[in-house]
């Protein structure tokens, strides 16, 4: 079986120093906002080029946090991409806040800043770009529209970590930058977890209050706030990971373009398409075809996985049917109707790699 992603082999090449971490810290007996959670805040920021990071129990408190600390609420509008996966926009609804959706570029799957610009009424607050499948958005127009509007802008970078714009890493070109740390992902723990960049440090202090039960003191507490608090055991994994972050991207690279220059002679399968605005980490690899069934069908037929990520974009969720009913996004919905997700995963052999492509190459028709 070649699956989606093997984390067996990470932990194993890495086991010897995760295991004695992990002890010491079960020794040390800080399991809350232990030393191990200040010190990855510490060691992703200074990776990220920030000022501070904060962790936090999930990807999706990342982004609920973040846009809590910039004042989003009922009323509000947040423009943001319908291809991508719901926390997105669970985050924004938590507020009481509206997400709005609009279409995404063809090539890069990513939101279209020529669609948010035209999205913009007088209730927008933030716009939130997905830096999706490990691919940057296109931040440096979104960036304009942010300033020329007077919009809050924060990053949901759940599957970008190590992806670049120039020398800028994603997550530190909005106020925040909102990481998911799911198992899967290209920096990625034993459990749920995540993390929000600040660009300035003066937001992190409102972000640890609001993870910590509305305290900064303990049993005093100045608002409404939450549990959303990293487990010292995921951040001894997590540091770890970060060391090897490059060489774990390097390697996804190196499966994608072995990939893309195979796919690249066949006409039925469009591969994904590296826009030249940064450099993608390829947390997914995402192709589009017309003939998904058979390829789907023909893979799983010599054991080798699959996904499709997204099948249904958020616009045409069944919990968002009332609020969007009259929404058409044509280029989201035909591409969530001819993407397929191969295996990616930094310790994927080149044999099992041809062996994937021979198998997609077989499922076309002659």
């Amino acid at each position: 079986m070649i699956p989606m992603v093997n984390l067996k082999e990470q932990y194993l090449a890495l086991r010897e120093a995760i295991d004695s971490a992990l002890l010491e810290a079960l020794e040390c007996t800080q399991f809350i906002l232990g030393p191990n959670v200040q010190a990855l805040e510490q060691e992703a920021a200074d990776y990220l080029g920030v000022a501070a990071t904060v962790a936090v129990a999930s990807g999706t408190d990342a982004l609920h946090l973040a846009l809590r600390a910039a004042g989003i609420g009922p009323g509000d509008e947040v423009i943001t991409t319908p291809f991508t996966f719901i926390a997105t926009a669970e985050a924004i609804h938590y507020c009481g806040a509206k997400a709005i959706f609009v279409d995404i570029d063809p090539m890069s799957f990513n939101i279209d800043p020529a669609a948010i610009e035209a999205a913009i009424t007088p209730a927008t607050r933030a716009i939130l770009p997905v830096h999706l499948f490990g691919q940057p958005a296109n931040m440096p127009a979104i960036m304009a529209l942010a300033d020329q509007y007077q919009l809050q802008l924060i990053e949901d970078c759940a599957q970008s970590f190590g992806a670049t714009i120039g020398q800028q890493q994603s997550g530190s070109f909005g106020s925040a930058g909102c990481f998911s740390f799911f198992p899967s992902k290209n920096l990625g723990g034993f459990g749920d977890g995540g993390l929000i960049s600040c660009r300035d440090a003066a937001l992190a202090e409102p972000l640890r209050i609001l993870r910590n039960h509305g305290s900064r003191e303990r049993y005093h507490h100045e608002i409404i706030g939450y549990n959303s608090r990293l487990d010292e055991l995921q951040a001894v994994v997590l540091r770890e990971k970060l060391r090897h972050i490059e060489a774990f991207n390097a390697g996804r690279r190196r499966v994608a373009t072995r990939y893309t220059t195979a796919f690249a002679a066949l006409s039925e399968i469009t591969p994904p398409v590296e826009d030249g605005i940064g450099r993608h980490v390829y947390h997914q690899y995402t192709l589009l075809t017309p003939h998904r069934d058979a390829i789907t069908r023909a893979l799983q037929a010599a054991d080798i996985a699959s996904a499709i990520y997204y099948p249904i974009p958020l616009h045409r969720q069944r919990v968002f049917a009332e609020l969007y009913a009259d929404v058409s996004l044509p280029v989201a919905e035909r591409v969530a109707a001819e993407c397929l997700s191969l295996p990616i995963y930094p310790e994927l052999a080149d044999s099992d790699v041809d062996r994937i492509i021979e198998v997609v190459a077989s499922a076309l028709p002659r």
